[in-house]
């Protein structure tokens, strides 16, 4: 049985860890009210958008004549890994890891030991992960949440556009958590280029006739760059409210094992006292009845 010190450092240990832990799922709730606004406000930008897409593509070629959905035989291909900068998130970030490879193995198998996928992680945790494994990384962008906003989310988008009409990738993907609610986070896989109608997931073509000025190819070479650049920030945005859902998660139950463990704690250190108290006086009887013999 360890010694009665030995039991009250741990109980201010664990307690100090109960404190901390506690701290950050306060701080997690504030963060997640935020990053959820921001979701819930994207979120309908993004579906008028995509309708949009759907209905100009639907009334003119010049969506299929757009270097973006040129579909073409799968030589290179990039994957964008939407992660966390930070730990202490349960398996949110190690899930995300997991489908990637997932992803590599099932669809790109050959290609990856050709050394033709490159992974592009956005968040620190993603590049850790997959590098540790062997995966090609590009790191340009890895470290994006120290200012999220659509102006840095902008030049991600440029250089995966840019990639992709330069031909150096003829698939991107992109792997990240979709937010739910605070216990609830679904890992999302969605092609990014080629553009193609399934990228509009269930949206469907408005029934509304516009009045298109400019023309309605000038406006699909515009919208579609636009389309791409708001998929990324919005897997973005979802990954970070998901993030904090999870790390929210992750600390109350870690607040409540210190709580446990604290409650064995205190018993055993009453056990070890009262063990302790018995002992001497059992010293004391026995020295006792010594000296009366």
């Amino acid at each position: 049985m360890a010694s009665l010190k030995e039991v009250r450092n741990r109980i201010v240990s664990v307690n100090s860890t109960q404190q901390i832990t506690k701290a950050m799922k306060m701080v997690s709730a504030a963060k997640l009210r935020r990053a959820t606004d921001a979701i819930v406000q994207m979120r309908p930008y993004s579906k008028k958008l995509s309708e949009m897409i759907a209905t100009v593509s639907g009334r003119t070629d010049a969506g299929k004549e757009n270097p973006f959905t040129e579909v073409r035989e799968i030589k290179n291909v990039l994957i964008l890994v939407v992660t966390s900068d930070r730990g202490l998130c349960g398996a949110f970030n190690a899930n995300i890891g997991k489908a990637t490879i997932a992803l590599i193995q099932q669809k790109y198998a050959a290609l990856n030991q050709a050394g033709h996928v490159t992974v592009m992680p956005l968040g620190k945790k993603g590049g850790e992960y997959l590098g540790r494994r062997g995966y090609k990384l590009n790191a340009a962008h890895q470290d994006i949440y120290t200012k999220l906003n659509f102006g840095n989310v902008r030049l991600i988008g440029e250089d995966v556009l840019n990639g992709f009409a330069e031909k150096q990738y003829d698939v991107v993907e992109i792997v990240f958590n979709e937010f739910k609610n605070v216990a609830t986070q679904i890992i999302r896989t969605e092609q990014l280029l080629p553009l193609q109608e399934s990228n509009t997931g269930d949206v469907k073509p408005s029934a509304v006739d516009y009045i298109f000025e400019p023309s309605e190819a000038e406006i699909i070479n515009e919208l579609i760059p636009k389309s791409i650049k708001l998929s990324i920030f919005r897997a973005l945005l979802e990954s970070n409210a998901s993030e904090h859902g999870a790390r929210m998660t992750a600390m109350d139950k870690a607040t409540d094992n210190a709580g446990e463990l604290i409650k064995a704690l205190k018993l055993e250190y009453n056990r070890s006292r009262q063990a302790a108290i018995t002992n001497e006086i059992l010293e004391i009887v026995g020295g006792a009845e010594a000296l009366s013999a």
